[in-house]
């Protein structure tokens, strides 16, 4: 016996109530009220089979099938958006090409969302004006840019993969590929006399499964004394004399910037780690459904024309 179909406004209602907590949240952003909520969420309940909510006094809270339901939700009615975007767009262009107009959700990582993204989005622009892009920064802990993926919340996510010793660098369910291969080095105050005596200056996002093994290997390298938010902060801590970091290479993009304003002051060195250093992998995630999309492979393309693989600090 076939399942019954959920129509659109069940699925936007699913992701509304997950979004907003509630019933009656949910109802504000759907032009509804709260009992007929109440009443889609039992009709979508019965027809899956399965409890969505937990309800409670303080509002309504995804179960774990609920939590898959709303991501997949997410996901359906963003392809149902890319559908009617890319069939107006098929052959509209010049020369018979396809063109694109409408959103393209990106979740990026601080430094990449910095130096990665604004270079391939000016180029985007420029061939494809109707693309409206949004770049959300998210911090890469957790599920990180993948999970927001995953979850249906962006289109694309700038993320940071598993080792090159993995079987595969893109989580499940998802798609993608390496942008770059991201070097490790040294930041501590210039001219310190031995930069490697200095406390450590760290952030949560730094030390990933990439680099673990590399850092239980060295004997020199202290645990963290000071912990910062972000690796902004982590720079302008050891320009302070704080201490010395250890740093992937697009965090000290702005030590090596051409322009002088981006330069961060000259009281900041950067010291190679030598042929062993660790790196890390930066790469794009999609969905496999999104992948086939013309905005989200238009901002692959230029991704990929613009940041080959190698990266130096």
């Amino acid at each position: 016996m076939a399942m019954p179909d959920l129509a659109p406004q069940e699925l936007r209602t699913l992701v509304a109530v997950a979004d907003e907590g509630g019933f009656s949240a949910a109802a504000v952003p759907l032009g509804t009220t709260q009992s007929a909520v109440s009443h889609a969420v039992r009709g979508i309940e019965r027809k899956l089979g399965v409890v969505l909510f937990e309800r409670g006094r303080y509002g309504a809270r995804p179960t774990a099938a609920g939590a898959r339901a709303a991501a997949h939700a997410r996901r359906v009615l963003r392809m149902l958006e890319a559908l009617a975007a890319e069939a107006r767009g098929a052959g509209a262009g010049p020369d018979g090409a396809d063109t694109v107009a409408g959103p393209l959700r990106i979740a990026a990582f601080r430094s990449a969302a910095l130096h990665l993204l604004p270079p391939a989005l000016e180029r985007l622009a420029a061939r494809h004006p109707g693309v409206e892009p949004t770049v959300r920064v998210v911090r890469e802990v957790g599920p990180g840019t993948a999970g927001e993926v995953a979850e249906g919340r962006a289109d694309v996510g700038i993320a940071t993969l598993n080792g090159s010793g993995a079987s595969s660098p893109v989580p499940p369910q998802l798609v993608g590929d390496v942008l770059l291969e991201e070097p490790y080095a040294l930041v501590h105050p210039a001219g310190h006399p031995d930069p490697r005596s200095l406390p450590l200056v760290d952030w949560t996002e730094n030390c990933s499964s990439y680099t673990r093994t590399w850092w239980a290997e060295q004997d020199w390298i202290p645990c963290a004394t000071v912990r910062a938010e972000d690796d902004g902060a982590v720079l302008s801590m050891v320009s302070s004399g704080l201490g010395m970091a250890i740093m992937p290479a697009l965090s000290l993009m702005s030590l090596t910037s051409p322009t002088p304003l981006a330069r961060a002051p000259l009281t900041l060195e950067i010291t190679d780690l030598g042929p062993e250093h660790p790196t890390r992998s930066v790469g794009y995630v999609t969905t496999p459904e999104l992948a086939t999309t013309v905005a989200v492979r238009a901002l692959i393309r230029e991704l990929r024309s613009l940041h080959p693989r190698p990266l130096t600090a």
